[in-house]
């Protein structure tokens, strides 16, 4: 998504320049008055506010703290000063530009900008989801599993402590996550997340610890990683499992020294964060089959926090059916309700899925209702899986062809979502991944859709 960005500066040659510079990479529009710049940032609603200090109507520096609270704002200014910078980032301010500015270092600080404020729109989806769906307060669950979780959670909140959460896909580990970051004693500060397996490896360590101008082919800029991104916050790392086993070490040194380096760099990054960990494995069985590093487990299992699988506490059910009607119910303008014996019904399914399967489910009910009351009449309660006589195999197939053909009718069903087609198949994106290569290989016809999704 382009980012807004709003120049305010009484000298037009500069915002010609301005514009000339990010024109192409983000929406840029201009004001040359402290009056008309705030008008601007409401109608325009920027991303980012480049603000000159020595306005004709109004001191920059005045104008900071107002602008901050929607927008983020990179002060400018032709008198350098020490005093200038620190009363600028005081009141809220990214940066501080001096100009002169040279094009490269006003394209490289609005870049690592936009990347900040990227990750902040991340944050604050995150804090909305976690709010939607476990409420102001606290997670929905009375079961003894579940109250045992949110003793863990309230506990380790408050501390600094490495945590590793632990669960089936869909019993809801990352909101639980975000839900330790928000106790805790900056909930304000970033909540970076990084999915580990959705990036080959020699990606993922640039995405981790970032990398310096010309490090490797394409390294074109600088780029801070996720854990100086986390910075002042926590950081999550997703499906840790599946780490390559030549990034652990790296991984290793940053939770036992707090430090590294950017790749191709020689400064040491020493970043002040949570680290928070997620796995839907059983990571000491990782260990103990040598695909993950022992001394990594017990580094990052300091406090270990272990999901219950929906079909382990049966009595929540009802009180999620009622959390998502209540939900889906406000957001469409429908009063739909289930009956007593669905609700009975619902509660004794395994729900593969967890968490997740049953939100489907309900919205699922509440977007086909007719009559505003599921019953079990209607079409509406979850079939039955199908016998192996109504899957596409038959006698005579290899198990490979089998299995082919089972990732590639899962990936037709949800549109070629990998992440989800690999949670349905119970498998890592990354082994979906190499599967889809060497099927590539084999039959170079094999093309997913234009609107493949990662």
């Amino acid at each position: 998504m382009m980012k807004r960005i709003l120049a305010i500066d009484d000298n037009p040659l500069v915002l010609e320049l301005i514009g000339e510079a990010l024109g192409e990479e983000f929406q840029v529009d201009t004001a040359e008055t402290g009056a008309e710049g705030m008008e601007k940032c409401d109608s325009f609603a920027p991303d980012l506010v480049l603000l000159d200090v020595g306005l004709p109507d109004a001191n920059g520096l005045d104008l900071v703290e107002t602008i901050q609270t929607k927008s983020m704002v990179i002060v400018m200014t032709a008198n350098s000063s020490v005093e200038g910078a620190v009363e600028a980032m005081r009141k809220g301010a990214f940066h501080y530009l001096t100009k002169p500015t040279p094009v490269d270092a006003l394209r490289s600080l609005v870049r690592r900008a936009s990347e900040v404020v990227e990750l902040r729109r991340q944050n604050k989806e995150l804090r909305r989801r976690v709010t939607q769906q476990f409420g102001e307060d606290a997670i929905i669950g009375k079961s003894r599993a579940m109250q045992a979780v949110f003793e863990t959670v309230e506990m380790v909140a408050e501390s600094s402590s490495t945590v590793l959460i632990q669960g089936d896909t869909g019993t809801g580990k990352e909101l639980i996550a975000l839900a330790i970051h928000q106790g805790g004693t900056t909930p304000e500060g970033p909540f970076i997340k990084v999915n580990c397996a959705a990036l080959p490896s020699e990606l993922l360590e640039s995405e981790l610890f970032g990398h310096e101008k010309g490090a490797f082919t394409g390294a074109d800029r600088r780029m801070i990683g996720k854990f100086e991104a986390a910075d002042g916050g926590s950081i999550l790392l997703d499906e840790i499992s599946e780490i390559a086993s030549s990034l652990q070490a790296k991984l290793l040194r940053v939770l036992q020294e707090r430090e590294f380096y950017r790749i191709g760099g020689t400064n040491v990054v020493r970043p002040r964060c949570r680290v928070i960990a997620t796995t839907n494995r059983p990571l000491k069985q990782e260990v103990e089959r040598g695909a993950f590093r022992e001394d990594l487990y017990y580094r990052l299992n300091v406090v270990p926090i272990v999901v219950p699988a929906l079909r382990n506490r049966p009595s929540d059910i009802p009180l999620l059916i009622d959390h998502f009607l209540r939900r889906f119910n406000g957001d469409m303008g429908k009063n739909v309700e289930l009956t007593e014996d669905v609700i009975a019904y619902l509660t004794e399914l395994p729900w593969r899925g967890n968490v997740r399967e049953l939100e489907n489910f309900i919205e699922r009910a509440v977007v086909m209702s007719r009559n505003n009351l599921v019953s079990l009449a209607n079409s509406l309660i979850p079939e039955e899986e199908p016998s192996i006589e109504e899957l596409p195999f038959k006698v005579g197939m290899t198990v490979r062809e089998a299995e082919r053909t089972l990732i590639l009718r899962t990936l037709d069903e949800t549109d070629w979502n990998r992440t989800k087609a690999a949670e349905i198949l119970g498998i890592s994106i990354r082994t979906l991944r190499n599967k889809l290569h060497d099927y590539r290989e084999e039959d170079a016809s094999l093309v997913p859709p234009p609107g493949e999704r990662r």
